[in-house]
């Protein structure tokens, strides 16, 4: 297939479209490398159209010029934080943004949308491990921003038997492409283990671990980290799948959780050296543990986490980090 990977030069993107190359697709990153980035088509050598997804002229060229079949969106803001202090910066990008895309898919008559959603979805559960079911009750502007993307996707493929959609609700992405050549490069970074890593190589005085007295094995919260290829393979899965009539709402985890201890720890038998650690109250709004119920995601697109253990996935981030301390050139 023909796939128009909107934020294509991020994270999650850019293996994607990695993983999109390799399985004989032909992927075509859409990218305003405002957080992406251009060192990124670099290395993948494909197709790329370097503009605005507000841009309604370079988007509907892009999709007529390279016959696209599905769109594949990850080109959200996603720091919670970020989103409380600026919700409206969130719901432009995040809400009103994709909108203008389904209206330009609409236009040149493209029918397949995967869309790049989020166990934030869920806020606080009541139950762990999360399924689909659970109740949706975001507790910030970036989770509210996604749900509202669902329920978009939802009432236009009500209105419109032709429209299919894939609202994957991933959790912890981690870890890099298993060979190397692609890694995660954010500014800021807060995820968990790019941060650990960055202070094993001085580039951080020390980690900051928000909270001991989780009611957890360890004191510290518990999170399911998903490598970023598992991820990639089930977007391509549930594009595949794709039919009229049968929106795909599925988590995507590994079903289990791990510590931030033990992920501390984990790093530091990767690379034999020690994390310095500073210990401080717990962060407003952090939950005691969250990580998925994937049985769903297997049943509907024949697919499970093939990386399952922290140490697997830190030692690609390693192999990455290790090689680029400061991140992509550009």
């Amino acid at each position: 297939m023909n796939v128009l990977v909107a934020g294509g030069a991020g994270y999650i993107g850019s293996h994607t479209v990695k993983r999109l190359k390799a399985a004989g697709h032909n992927p075509v990153i859409y990218d305003n490398l405002s957080r992406g980035h251009r060192s990124v088509i670099e290395i993948l050598q494909v197709p790329a159209v370097v503009a605005d997804l507000n841009d309604r002229a370079s988007l509907l060229e892009a999709l007529r010029n390279h016959k696209i079949d599905t769109v594949m969106h990850f080109a959200a803001y996603a720091y919670v934080g970020e989103s409380v202090h600026q919700p409206l910066m969130y719901y432009q990008n995040n809400v009103a943004t994709t909108i203008n895309v389904l209206e330009c898919m609409k236009t040149v008559g493209v029918e397949r949308f995967v869309f790049s959603s989020t166990c934030a979805v869920y806020g606080d559960p009541d139950k762990i491990p999360i399924t689909e079911d659970e109740k949706k009750a975001p507790v910030s502007p970036y989770g509210r921003s996604k749900l509202m993307v669902e329920q978009i996707l939802a009432d236009y493929a009500a209105s419109d038997p032709k429209f299919k959609f894939a609202a994957l609700r991933y959790f912890n992405a981690s870890g890099c492409a298993m060979d190397g050549t692609l890694g995660e490069d954010h500014d800021p970074e807060t995820h968990l283990i790019p941060v650990v890593l960055q202070t094993i190589l001085g580039l951080r005085p020390e980690l900051v671990v928000f909270g001991t007295d989780y009611p957890t094995k360890d004191g510290t919260n518990v999170r399911d980290y998903i490598h970023v290829d598992d991820l990639a393979d089930a977007h391509i899965g549930a594009m595949e799948k794709l039919q009229d009539g049968k929106p795909i709402f599925c988590n995507l985890g590994t079903g289990n959780g791990f510590s931030v201890k033990e992920i501390i720890a984990t790093a530091e038998k990767v690379t034999g050296k020690k994390v310095p650690v500073k210990y401080g109250p717990r962060r407003a709004g952090d939950a005691i543990a969250l990580y998925a119920n994937p049985a769903r995601a297997k049943s509907l697109l024949g697919w499970e986490a093939k990386h399952k253990d922290p140490e697997t996935i830190i030692r690609s981030a390693w192999n990455w980090f290790e090689n680029h301390p400061k991140g992509y050139k550009s």
